[in-house]
């Protein structure tokens, strides 16, 4: 789960970080009304997306850029007109691009130094590491490829967390010195507490930034959460904004369903992480294209298996669709029924290949074969993918 950037400052703000003052707005007036509140010399404007690069970005109406900085309170509306109820193209956001319903007001830092920082589990030490760099504002993974001298880590110990010496450690690895390496481990180290206590998974900041006055502030933030953690943060998932979001990821999160949208034309329907990667690369082998990632779990419903055929059928670019089920705690019987559910319930207008192994297996297939609906057997998943895009092809011609 993702959040926007007005958010995040909220966030730092019941963290004690320290960060510009903003307001979000969504709509020109509330924007003129959030400038005029801050009462700076110079106001920044930015278009809220879950992407990057909102400065190099162009809205679909001609407009370039997503983020302005303005002197006037009148220049501040006239740009949210300008965004708001637009779509912005981003490098991240894919040509088809997001569309803009929340503008952050914020006053502009005088800016004399961009650092950069991040906090993240390591998946090799199974622990957090916070991430430093003095190469702020650019793409951490281009420093890490030309100058990985510039790339600081400090890794932290799971139970005692990160201890002041370390903000130390890093503040003077960045460069600072006196009061501002001060205020630069304080930082840190309250970044590091909104890390642990709201269960995140990533929180970068970028640029983290020296001001002119001397002072140290989180500029601008990108936060991922533990999807498996959310239910112990309703505050967290309050903020989520649907409008963000693939609206067939929105509805599979309903059903406690993992599903990926992507560009192919033959979707997967699979219990279990491993093999829905598996069954992907199989249908890449086999000459097809994957439309979806979407693992049903371990111990699926009847419902949800009928739920997931349903979002699959809500793509417009499938073709045909491969169920490869091994059962363990799943019974191939359950995957069965919600199989024939779903068939009947949608009327299914494209080739279906069911390749069913373990539990229950010899029940879900005479149950599917007793339907008497057309459906396609695999013996293996082999035997399943070339089958399938068979068909698709078969379709097509």
């Amino acid at each position: 789960m993702n959040i926007h950037e007005y958010q995040a400052r909220d966030l730092f703000e019941k963290f004690g970080v320290a960060s510009p003052r903003g307001k979000m707005a969504s709509t020109p007036r509330e924007a003129e009304i959030a400038a005029q509140e801050l009462g700076t010399e110079k106001i920044v404007i930015k278009a809220q997306i879950h992407a990057g690069g909102r400065g190099k970005g162009v809205f679909t109406n001609g407009f370039k850029g997503g983020v302005h900085t303005c002197s006037r309170p009148e220049e501040i509306r006239e740009m949210a007109a300008k965004m708001l109820g637009q779509t912005l193209v981003t490098h991240q956001t894919g040509p088809a691009g997001r569309m803009v319903n929340k503008v952050y007001v914020v006053e502009a830092a005088e800016i004399a130094k961009e650092l950069y920082l991040a906090i993240l589990l390591d998946r090799a030490s199974s622990a957090p590491v916070v991430i430093a760099s003095t190469q702020g504002g650019m793409d951490i993974e281009a420093v890490a490829a030309q100058t990985p001298e510039k790339i600081f880590r400090e890794s932290v110990h799971p139970l005692l967390g990160l201890q002041p010496f370390q903000a130390r450690k890093l503040a003077a690895a960045l460069g600072l010195h006196g009061p501002q390496a001060a205020q630069a481990a304080k930082l840190i180290l309250a970044l590091y507490k909104l890390f642990i206590t709201c269960d995140c998974s990533l929180v970068e900041v970028n640029p983290l930034v020296i001001t002119k006055t001397g002072e140290v502030l989180a500029l601008d933030a990108k936060f991922n959460f533990d999807d498996n953690a959310l239910y112990r943060h309703p505050e967290i998932v309050a903020l989520r904004d649907f409008t963000e979001e693939d609206p067939r990821e929105v509805e599979a999160s309903k059903y406690c369903l993992n599903y990926i949208g992507l560009e192919g034309n033959i979707a997967c329907l699979v219990n279990g992480a491993g093999l829905a990667m598996a069954t992907m690369d199989i249908i890449k082998h086999c000459g097809g294209e994957p439309a979806n990632f979407l693992d049903v779990g371990g111990s699926a419903t009847k419902e949800q298996v009928a739920a997931a055929f349903k979002i699959i059928l809500s793509d417009p670019n499938v073709k045909g669709i491969l169920v490869n089920i091994f059962g363990g705690i799943m019974r191939c019987d359950i995957i069965a029924e919600g199989i024939l559910a779903a068939m009947q319930e949608t009327h299914l207008p494209v080739p279906l290949v069911v390749r069913l192994e373990g539990s229950n297996a010899n029940l879900g297939k005479k149950l599917i074969k007793d339907s008497g609906l057309a459906v396609i057997s695999a013996d293996s998943l082999a035997d399943g993918a070339e089958k399938i895009v068979a068909a698709v092809k078969a379709q097509a011609a």
